[in-house]
């Protein structure tokens, strides 16, 4: 085996910063996990008539209807085999936008041989999936932005049209001179314009995963096995 963002992005891999090869690069096969902590300048949403759709994506923590500025926040990475037998990585964000409200974003990704490309699962059931894409940036910075989104429920499950949806744009780089990583995130509708988004710096730690195997709290509660 080897991490699903090295299948996703092949030799393009190499061309990453080489903290991003590090941080993307934990899989199964590596045995470490990378744990990231620091501060979102500003997390912001869009105009009043967004939070209801806000309000909606944070019962399953996929987006909710905060703001802040200076947030403290957590990015939790570990590879594991899921119980469908694929090699998965969590990547669970956690804000503490205030001393008595925590928000997450829950996320597991798969890299998907018959898409050739990273299938994104959101919320803590899995409920919906989107394919990612990558780009290296001549920088060494990766660009990703997310495509169409599946629901899946039971013996249910549809694509979203587009203007019910939102693209997410993510930017992450590492600044040598800080010696930190950035990043920045919005979710975009086509109709409606700016719904989300975020930016800030962290810091990452990359603990052996011999010691320690995936914590209960980032585990999905159901698994989705359509793409």
């Amino acid at each position: 085996m080897t991490s699903i963002f090295r299948e996703a992005l092949g030799e393009d891999f190499q061309r990453l910063h080489p903290m991003l090869q590090k941080r993307f690069g934990v899989g199964v096969d590596f045995g470490y996990a990378c744990i990231g902590s620091g501060t979102f300048g500003e997390v912001k949403r869009g105009a009043w008539w967004t939070v209801p759709f806000l309000r909606l994506g944070a019962f399953r923590n996929i987006l909710f209807p905060d703001r802040g500025t200076n947030v403290p926040f957590t990015i939790e990475n570990y590879p594991y085999i899921d119980g469908l037998g694929r090699e998965t990585v969590t990547f669970v964000r956690t804000l503490r936008m205030s001393p008595r409200r925590i928000r997450r974003f829950d996320a597991t990704m798969i890299y998907s041989p018959e898409q050739g490309r990273i299938i994104d699962y959101l919320g803590t059931h899995q409920h919906l999936a989107t394919g990612l894409d990558l780009k290296v940036l001549t920088d060494g910075s990766l660009y990703l932005t997310s495509g169409t989104q599946r629901f899946y429920e039971g013996i249910f499950g549809f694509t979203f049209p587009a203007s019910l949806t939102g693209t997410a744009e993510l930017h992450e780089a590492y600044d040598e001179i800080r010696q930190v990583f950035t990043v920045r995130m919005q979710v975009r509708n086509p109709r409606f314009g700016f719904l989300f988004g975020y930016s800030g710096t962290f810091n990452c730690e990359f603990p052996s995963m011999t010691s320690t195997g995936l914590p209960d709290h980032l585990r999905p509660i159901r698994e989705e096995s359509r793409q």
